[in-house]
């Protein structure tokens, strides 16, 4: 009986073998994997950008951002605050000393000015590219909640006519809207987790069509809107956005974490993971990349703590602002035969 068992799990083993087998010779001229790159790999560039000692110790970096001539713009919380590199990294200018309590992001408009964000300060300043003041929004030093005062503003979107949407985030919730000369418009939001609500508005740009898009980041979702307020819609649900950035082509970047309580049993979870995602202005998502969470004063090239701010070149590489990794860092795109 046991002889009779054992001879037909032989033969059921060598059946199965020869099966697998003939199987593996039927696959061979199919390989599984295709013939071209179909997936956007980024590769850290550990050697970007050659950062010069003289610009003082390491420091978060909130804001990032890339110019018409692809040179990118690094926002440290350093003595010298304001960093400009080449797409190869090298430092082309440096401005900025005494001029911010705390810096937290930096864009750009129309005309090439360069407009910063000093939340510590309650101030959005603008600037030519050379760093000459030209016009301050809000009151120096002192918070409020008008047509003069922001409380910690966090971002600003300019239009190509020149109005400025700044959101005014930490101490405030809401989206603030002033002219192209500086003077007030209007302002709406309110705390709340409904539409046209904020927990943190964090981030701000504006599309080719006039479009507003807003990382309400605390409660997980961008929101949108027409340049009066009005709610568009919104995209909750896939990532806590903590920096966006908007190309010319309309392809929205966004950087931060999987979705994740912001505050949970007492205390402030850190990000479980580090994403870049990419949208298109109907909300798909078309592209993601993740990097590996560095532990504190360990951070490894191409790991992410507390991803902060994104930008992109005309290449397609990213740029990403790390509070406590203290670093910019370059993520070069690797080629694929996907269009984009």
């Amino acid at each position: 009986m046991l002889a009779a068992s054992w001879n037909r799990c032989v033969k059921t083993f060598c059946v199965a073998v020869a099966v697998a087998a003939l199987a593996t010779a039927a696959w061979a001229g199919y390989p599984n994997y295709p013939p071209q790159p179909t997936v956007t790999e980024y590769a850290v560039d550990p050697a970007w950008p050659q950062r010069p000692a003289e610009l003082g110790p390491a420091a978060a970096v909130p804001g990032v951002a890339v110019d018409r001539q692809d040179r990118v713009w690094c926002l440290q919380r350093s003595p010298v605050p304001v960093q400009v590199y080449s797409p190869d990294g090298e430092l082309l200018n440096s401005w900025g000393q005494g001029e911010f309590r705390g810096v937290h992001s930096v864009r750009f408009d129309s005309q090439g000015d360069v407009w910063i964000t000093d939340y510590v300060a309650h101030v959005v300043k603008k600037f030519t590219p050379q760093g000459k003041l030209l016009l301050v929004l809000g009151t120096p030093g002192a918070a409020g909640e008008d047509g003069a005062h922001f409380n910690a503003p966090t971002d600003v979107a300019i239009t190509p006519k020149g109005d400025v949407f700044v959101t005014d985030g930490y101490g405030n919730r809401r989206v603030v809207h002033f002219d192209p000369r500086g003077k007030f418009v209007k302002a709406w939001g309110e705390y709340g987790g409904g539409p046209g609500q904020f927990c943190l508005p964090h981030q701000i740009v504006v599309d080719s069509r006039g479009v507003l898009y807003v990382a309400d980041r605390n409660s997980g979702r961008i929101q949108l809107f027409d340049q009066e307020g009005k709610f568009l819609d919104q995209w909750s649900g896939v990532i806590m956005p903590w920096g966006l950035w908007i190309s010319p082509k309309d392809e929205i970047w966004v950087c931060g974490s999987s979705p994740q309580p912001w505050y949970k049993d007492g205390s402030y979870p850190p990000p479980k993971d580090q994403v870049f995602m990419r949208f298109s202005t109907d909300g798909r998502v078309r592209q993601v990349w993740t990097v590996p969470v560095g532990q504190d004063g360990q951070e490894k090239p191409g790991e992410c703590n507390w991803l902060h701010a994104v930008a992109a070149d005309s290449q397609g590489n990213l740029y990403a602002g790390d509070i406590m990794g203290k670093r910019i860092q370059k993520l070069v795109r690797q080629g694929t035969g996907a269009e984009r």
